[in-house]
């Protein structure tokens, strides 16, 4: 049986970053860790599954970037969407308006960007962006 909490360096382990990037995800509000007993950060398996995009369809690209949407800018017929990618580097998509707003894409969402050739596809992961 799967635990429900992963130390932190289990979750960066799962996440493919570093332990301090994911103590400054914590920090900046990009992850929710929580504290046990001996005040140790713990991530939520359900948490890295979130940020990680488990699962997903079958595509030909190879190049995947899974992440949290940063921003969303929509000018005209175009949208750009800015993508946190688990590795410390950021995405830029320049996508169609019509494709951005199908997506419904939110700061704090979880995406994927798949890269082949020179474009960058964006696609919606399901999340458990907080209601409020």
């Amino acid at each position: 049986m799967a635990k429900d909490t992963l130390t932190a360096a289990e979750a960066a382990r799962a996440l493919g970053i570093s332990i301090d990037t994911l103590r400054r995800w914590d920090r900046d509000g990009k992850i929710t860790a929580t504290r046990d007993d001996a005040n140790r950060r713990v991530v939520a398996r359900a948490e890295v599954e979130r940020l990680s995009g488990g699962g997903g369809e079958a595509l030909s690209a190879r190049n995947k970037f899974h992440g949290v949407v940063r921003n969303v800018e929509i000018e005209g017929l175009v949208a750009t969407v800015e993508i946190d990618v688990t590795e410390p580097s950021r995405i830029f998509a320049l996508v169609t308006r019509e494709a951005a707003e199908e997506l419904n894409l939110r700061p704090g969402d979880a995406a994927t960007a798949v890269v082949k050739a020179t474009s960058v596809i964006v696609e919606h992961r399901s999340s458990t962006r907080g209601s409020s």
